[in-house]
Order: C-alpha cells, then structure tokens, then sequence
C-alpha cells in the first residue's frame, strides 16, 4: 500500500492469501464504515422477467460519508434533480465523503489543478514530480499558487452546479455573495462568474508581475504564469499577495496557466469567450473510429467564440488537426495546445471476438477434460455471494461457452449456459437473497450483497456488472428469446445504463458515469476523496466493459450500443498503453524505476494495488480477465516484453500465484515463450479465480498455433481480428446477424461469415512477431523524417510542421534529456554500413530568446526488446535570439556514447531533443527534408 494515501475499502480485489485479507480487513476497518439509518420498506420494479427494489434490503447501506453516516448528492437547486455523474474527476464535489470537507478534495483537471475552498477555488500548475511511498508512485500533487473568488466570499459549503462530458461548475454561496466558476480537462482557462463582491485573487506567495494593461495582469506565481482577465473598464488592484478588480455592472471575470509569458496576447484574445458545455461524438466505420471533442463558448464580450484547449498524450498522438508550440507538462506527459473549438481523434478499432478461432494445436481431447472439470464441479461459482465474486464467476465460465460449442461438446455448451442463466436470474429476480436495488437520490443501481464498496461509495460498478454484460452476451449468441426485453434482457439494459449509459437526456441513470471521455479512461471511486485524485486499478476490467458492450450489441442487433463499446474500448486501450505501461517511455518521470504501474491516479500513478505488494498481482491487475476483448494489448509488443521482464526482476523470478494470467498476456506478444512456460508445469498450477485450465490451455496454444494477434491490419465488422506468423495471416469474424456478412479488413483481404458464425481464413502477410508503430508505418531504407506525433517516418509526403522542445527550466541539463521532444521507428532492419556514422539534419528556432541550446540523442536497440544497445549524444548547438530556423546537424560533434552498433532485426531507433540550457521554449521544424535522420546501415 502506499503510504500517502489514504485507505479505501473499494476495487475489485482478487487475492484470496491470509495476507491479502488481513489487508482488506484493516482497510475496511480504517473506514468504520456503519450501517445507514433503515430503508424504507422496498417495492419490487418490474423489469420484463425479472424485477429490482427501490430501496435497499433491510440491513444493508447506501453511499455514506467515510464514518457511515447517510449522504445525498450535494447539488444545487438547479441540478437537483439531474442523474449526477459520480467516479468522475470532479466528484467530490458533490459526494462528500468527509463530515468535516463540505466543499472538496483536490480534483485534477490538468494541466490545471484545483480544490474548492471557503473563499473559493484553488488553482494550481504542478510541474515537478515527486516520488513517493517508498519510490513506488509518481505524483504532480495539488498545490494552490492563488485562489480565485470574491472579495468576503466565505460559503459554508461548495456544490455542484452544471456539469458538461468533461467540465463541471462548481457554486458557492454565503448569503450575501454567489460564485461560479466553469472548469475543465485540457482547459488552461477558468470562467468565473459571480454577485455581491469584487473579483479577488488571492497568491500564494507575492507575484512577479510581467504585464499590467489595466484589466489584463500576467502575473507569475512559484515559477508558474498566469493571465489575469477583468471586464472591460475595470482595473486590477495588486497589494501583495492580494489581487482584486471591480467588476462594476458585470458579473463576470477569467484567469489562465499561461505555457509561457509571451503566449499572453494569444491568451488574451479568448480571455471572455466562456466554455459552456463540452461533448464528444463518436462514430465506428470501415474498422476505424472516430472521435469529435468540442467545446461550447458564449462570448461575454466582443464576437470571439473559439478557445484554446490543451490535448493529452493519447488524443494528439490520434489527430491530424493543427496544433500551436504551446504545450503544457501533466502526469500524462506532454499536453499539446489547439487553438480552436474542438478536434478529431481517429484509430483503428480493436476487434473482439467471443472466442480464439480453432486452431490445429489444441488437443481436443485433453480440452474436453479441462471443460468437463469445471461443468461438473461441485460449486461452478466457488461460494460467490456478491456482486464482484459473482460477476468472476459468470466471466470464467461465458469463456468456456464459445470454446465447448468450438469443439462439438454442445451439452457442455448448454450446460455451462444454463448455470449463467440461472445465477443471473437469481441476481435479477427482487426478494432473494441477492438482488438488484435502485438509489432514487444517487440515481444508480446497487446489487446487493455488495463489495468492495459498491454500495456505500459507489467504487467498481463498471468493473463488477461488465461480467454480467459479457456473460449476458454470450447468452445472447446462443439463445436470443433469453434476452429479449420481456425476458431478461431489460435488466441487462438497466446495468449498461447504470455504468455506460449512452444518453444525456435519461433521467434515471447518468450519462457514461465511469467513463471520462477526455481523460480517455474510467475512474473506480465513486467519491473521488482523496488527496491524489481519482484512481483507477484494473483498467482492464473496464475493458471488459466495453468488450461486454460489443458483444452485447452486436448480439441483440444494437448497432449503436455495439459502436459505443468499440469507442470505449479503443479509447481506453491506447490510455492503458499510455498512462499504465509508459509503452512509448514519455509519460513516466525519468526519476521513476517502474516501468509498469499497477493504479493511475488523478495526480500520478502507482506501482501498487490496494491488497497486495506482490509483483504478479500489480501487473496482473491490468490484464484480467483474459477474453476476446484482450487482443488490443498486442498492439506493443515490446512493452509486453518489459512488463513481463520487469515483474520477473521484481518477483525475484517467473510468476508462481497468477501464473496463467501472466502465461496470457506473455502469448500476446510472444507465444512461444508463454507455451514453454505453460508447458514447463504439465498443468500443475492452480488457476486464478475468474480463471480455468480449460480457457488458459485454449488460449495459449491457439496462439502458439497462430501467432499473436497482427494489430497492423482491422476488420470492417468490430468482431474480428487477425493473426500472423511466419508470413501467414490468420483472419477471424464472428457473424452475429441473421443473414451471410463480407468482411473487409484493411489489407484487402475479405472473408465470407455465415449468419450467426464464425468463420475463419489464411492469406499471405505480416511478420513473425508485429509491432506496429503507433501512429506510423513499419520502416524501410536508412533515411527518416521527423514527423509531429512523434514518429520517424520514411515518407515524404507528410505536411510541414513544427514541434515544441521544451524549455530547461533555467538549469543545465547537458548531456542528460531533460523532458525530451521524442521521435520514434520501430520494425527496423538492416546492416551497419562500414564507415557510415549516425548524421541528422534539423532545423531550430528560439524565436527572441536568449542562451537556449537544443540538443539531440540517437538511441539504437537492436532487437526491439525494449532495451537501447547504443546511444549517442552530441553536442548541443546555441541558437540566436532572432526570429527564424537555424541548422542543426552533426557536425557540432559528438559528446558522448555508450555500447555498440549491430545488426538490427526489429529494432527501435529513437531521437531525442531537448533544451540544454536557457529559460524558455524553442521549435523544430518536421515533415520537410530538413527534418531528417540517416543512420548508419544498409
């Protein structure tokens, strides 16, 4: 556990060990959690076939504070009555798990940061990490450099007031004074609004002032810049450490985290054009998915109506719209600015599909006793009582359905159907000893008995119903009459609406409740109450969400929801490659050791879960449970290689507890090292408890027989997937439809799926062990481009462009990168070329500033295992303080280097550039031919 943080008794857990439970128990214990006062007595809801309560069972709780008192959502009079959005960011503000906080835990917008307070909202920039709780997590913690609110503002409380797809407006009031002030993800900016006072900015330590127009006031606070902006007429005072403005008729004011002094007049020109709301729309085609994030504005003075917004790490890597050199640091990496009102992200879609293909390396015979043994076993859902144990449960046997019916064991099949139906009946059926009720206040839908803090703070509803939904749709491919609406699929339906709930006007269930679109994840605390933020553990439980939703509508012929899922799971999936295993190493501190995390939270991450230090379950976490909608994992390769490697080192060798797990996700970049670890056991092992020997043995020698899945190459039907080894592709589909379907995939090849089929086919392509670039191309020649989005790339038909290197900071930082501009190629082979040597050409430009000296590092690893066999540094090269580009090349000279150039097979070749001296930002040019790197082979 790691010790700056505080416990929560919530979170799918998973370890069954006495130590495990003993850290559970004291977790749960820390809370004291109490029963809330008596429900009322419940009447049953109708729901097709099935039935839930509107209250809870006698006995049992509701949300409450962290001392077991009742809470209700802490709203305003305005939004009253809306579904509030609870696992999200922001969510303190209108759960209040403290008796003694009535207005709010840190809440980590980024690249801004807040806390509401009293007098108003605290604002903060953190931009050094530390590293904390014995080394194990990285964190930009909350620090208010000012406060924004008005002159005698003292509420008593702080309430949600409106709240958009990623912003939200929190309210005070105190009598005689309100106060708003809009806020948001990627916003640099906040919208303030308010009556009875002046406008008052508080700092926390005397400013440096850097402009003063009268309303305009660029002021910089703990090294941070911020813009100061007053209506029209009015006047900033500044007396110490206290900024005020009248306000005269209006009502409105703004400030802004400037990425740099200089960026104040760009600043300034959408300083009074508010953001209103923000929403995405998405859309699925031809096996690519589309993103459009836009923000609404209203100008509140003069005609301008666009804004400025800064992109994460896992959204600018996906788009093609113009972004400005500005750019601001986060626990996300590097966030990129736009200066407009909305842009468009686009990636392939990550296929799922119910089942692995047949494939000729599996014996069916020796499977066929695996099935048999789980089919036949006493207890099929091991004691399960709750919610999350039962959902396990349901999970490990909806895995074995596909594989039975694969094999011709159809009573198998059936049999392992007819325990899920029966169990979820149990679940879905009011009055029995488990049962689903609905919160009129919270406006969400508990199961009871609960876990894990599902009921009491609203944790982990999307990770225990996703095995309800994926169960639930594997039934649905077997028997349609099961789900339909006047049977049990209604109550399926409340679970997707309760954790994925694709509408904004329901007014039972809020919109996407776990889900951050803009974050691109979903959050697991229901309260947010913590000091680091939100958090979230098992990202690949959400995952199963959102497989469970593609499945699900594609089953039951629900286009819309099946694109939902596909959305979800696509966004999520580069997020986890981004934010959990650091697989383009940019996101990490470089003072951090880890390279894996186990939870990312509001303000970092941490190599650790909430029961268990051990290795095998931190990175074990983020792969259960191991379905069809794990395949996505494969598209980084050799960031699976790390992972493993890393928690072997950590574990002081192979995985004993999780093994089959880790054997898994090992097979998804490298089968053949999986099967000889899975091989080495002649199945002694126990499996994990979602798990079973019948699914692992499937899985691992399909994959063996296949090769891993080909992420190079996407289907036009989002269930479907390829597979490629030496040089043959393995294409799949599952037919969910009622009539034949041609599947058409990205490389022209197309396949024939009968309805309400799988079907399976072999064509020429792909490489023994691919891993794409993403974005990118697999490379050929010795000649690269440096592309925006961080690639090294052979064409010459990219558009022109510029990138940001990030400023110094006013130290040296010669010879070691300091927050690196970093391009990238992978899949690189050849020869070294005699006598030829590392050369690179590239031009920078500081614009006016004095003594900045970018400076380049070329890195080669030569197998693409993640590790840099040779790296050289050279000397860096002082720009002038005139506007203009200025060439950079080799001929500064070397200054340093480290191993030695070989062949490479698959390798990785990297450029680094940074500023190694000076105070401020400078720019390189991409996308021409003086943007380019040679190296040395053939």
């Amino acid at each position: 556990m790691i010790e700056v943080l505080p416990v929560q008794a919530s979170l799918s857990r998973l370890a069954s060990r006495p130590a495990a439970a003993t850290l559970l128990a004291i977790a749960l214990a820390a809370v004291t959690l109490g029963p809330a006062a008596s429900p009322a007595a419940a009447a049953t809801i109708p729901a097709g076939a099935g039935s839930y309560t509107d209250a809870r069972p006698a006995g049992t709780s509701g949300p409450t504070t962290n001392t077991g008192a009742p809470v209700t959502p802490k709203l305003t009079t305005a939004a009253r009555d809306k579904p509030v959005p609870t696992n999200d960011w922001w969510s303190s503000l209108a759960f209040q798990r403290y008796g003694d906080n009535p207005h709010s835990t840190p809440m980590y917008g980024h690249p801004l940061t807040y806390q509401a307070k009293a007098s108003g909202l605290e604002v903060g920039y953190p931009t050094t990490p530390a590293i904390v709780g014995d080394g194990r997590q990285y964190e930009y913690a909350h620090k208010a450099d000012l406060t924004v609110g008005l002159t005698g503002l003292n509420s008593p409380d702080t309430k949600a007031d409106a709240w958009s797809d990623w912003t939200v407006t929190p309210y005070w009031a105190d009598g005689s004074r309100t106060f708003r002030a809009t806020i948001g993800h990627g916003m640099p900016f906040v919208y303030a609004k308010g009556s009875g006072g002046d406008a008052r900015i508080t700092t926390a330590s005397t400013p440096t002032v850097f402009a003063d127009n009268g309303n305009v006031v660029g002021i910089t606070v703990a090294g941070h810049h911020y813009a100061l902006f007053a209506p029209t007429g009015s006047d900033w005072n500044i007396s110490g450490t206290t900024i005020t403005a009248g306000l005269g008729s209006k009502d409105y004011f703004s400030l802004a985290v400037l990425p740099s002094t200089d960026a104040l007049a760009t600043y300034r020109k959408y300083a009074f054009s508010f953001v209103t709301g923000s929403q995405v729309a998405w859309q699925t085609t031809g096996g690519n998915v589309r993103a459009t994030y836009t923000l609404t504005t209203e100008a509140r003075e003069g005609t301008e109506r666009g804004t400025l917004q800064a992109l994460y790490r896992h959204q600018w890597l996906h788009t093609t719209d113009a972004l400005t050199p500005y750019t601001y640091v986060s626990p996300r990496g590097t966030m990129k600015v736009r200066e407009a009102a909305s842009f468009t992200t686009s990636q392939k879609n990550q296929g799922v599909v119910p089942a692995l293909p047949v494939a000729g390396g599996v014996d069916r015979a020796r499977l066929t006793g695996y099935l048999n043994e789980v089919a036949n076993a006493s207890d099929p859902f091991s004691g399960a009582s709750d919610t999350y144990w039962t959902g396990k449960a349901l999970g490990k046997l909806a895995q074995l359905v596909p594989v039975a019916d694969q094999i011709g064991q159809t009573a198998t099949r059936d049999k392992l159907l007819g325990l899920m139906k029966g169990r979820l009946q149990e679940w879905f059926t009011a009055g029995g000893a488990s049962e689903f009720s609905y919160d009129k206040d919270w406006k969400t839908l508990t199961g009871y008995p609960a876990s894990y803090g599902s009921d009491t703070e609203l944790n982990d509803h999307h990770f225990h119903y996703s095995y309800y939904v994926y169960a639930a749709a594997i039934i649905a491919q077997y028997d349609q009459a099961w789900v339909a609406d006047s049977a049990w699929g209604t109550m399926i339906k409340h679970l997707i609406r309760d954790t994925a709930n694709p509408s904004r006007t329901d007014s039972a269930y809020p919109f996407l409740r776990g889900f951050d679109v803009y974050a691109g994840h979903s959050w697991a605390s229901g309260h947010q109450g913590f000091a680091a933020g939100n958090n979230q553990e098992s990202s690949s439980e959400s995952i199963n969400l959102s497989a469970g939703l593609v499945l699900w509508g594609a089953a039951t012929g629900d286009n819309n929801l099946r694109d939902l899922g596909s959305y979800l799971l696509t966004t999520e999936s580069e997020a986890i490659t981004q934010y959990w295993f650091d697989a383009s190493e940019q996101v990490f501190p470089a003072s951090y050791k880890y390279g894996t995390v186990g939870m990312v939270w509001g303000s970092g991450a941490s190599y650790s879960t909430w029961w268990t230090a051990n290795p095998e379950e931190i990175h074990g976490i983020n792969v259960l449970p191991v379905t069809g909608g794990s395949l996505h994992l494969a598209r980084e390769k050799a960031a699976i290689k790390r992972n493993i490697a890393e928690m072997e080192r950590e574990n002081g060798g192979p995985a004993q507890e999780w093994r089959d797990l880790l054997w898994e996700f090992e097979a998804l970049s490298d089968p053949t090292s999986a099967k000889a670890k899975y091989d080495s056991v002649n199945g002694n092992y126990e499996p994990e408890q979602g798990e079973s020997k019948a699914h692992t043995y499937h899985w691992i020698n399909t994959l063996n027989t296949l090769g891993a899945p080909d992420m190079t190459v996407s289907g036009d039907l989002p269930t479907s997937a390829v597979f490629s080894k030496n040089g043959t592709r393995t294409y799949t589909a599952h037919n969910h439809s009622s009539t034949t379907r041609t599947v058409t995939f990205s490389d022209g090849k197309t396949l024939s799926v009968p309805a309400r089929s799988t079907a399976t086919s072999t064509g020429p392509g792909g490489n023994p062990d691919p891993d794409p670039e993403e974005p990118g191309n697999p490379s050929t020649g010795n000649t690269f481009r440096l592309k925006t989005g961080g690639v090294l790339t052979t064409a010459t038909t990219d558009p022109a462009g510029a990138d940001t290197i990030a400023s110094a900071d006013g130290l040296n930082r010669d010879g070691t990168p300091y927050r690196p501009t970093v391009y990238e190629v992978k899949q690189v082979n050849g020869k070294v070329s005699a006598g030829a040597a590392t050369a690179f050409r590239l031009r920078v430009d500081a614009g006016t500033k004095v003594g900045l000296a970018p400076q380049v590092r070329v890195s080669y690893d030569l197998t693409g295992d993640g590790t840099f066999d040779r790296t050289e540094t050279f000397r860096y090269f002082a720009t002038d303080p005139v506007a203009g580009w200025e060439e950079y090349t080799q001929a500064v000279g070397a200054q340093a280097a480290t191993g030695s150039l070989g062949e490479l097979k698959n390798g990785t070749v990297r450029l680094e550039i940074w500023n190694a001296l000076g105070n401020g930002t400078s720019q390189v040019q991409t996308g021409t031919d003086a943007a380019v790197l040679r190296i040395p082979y053939v």
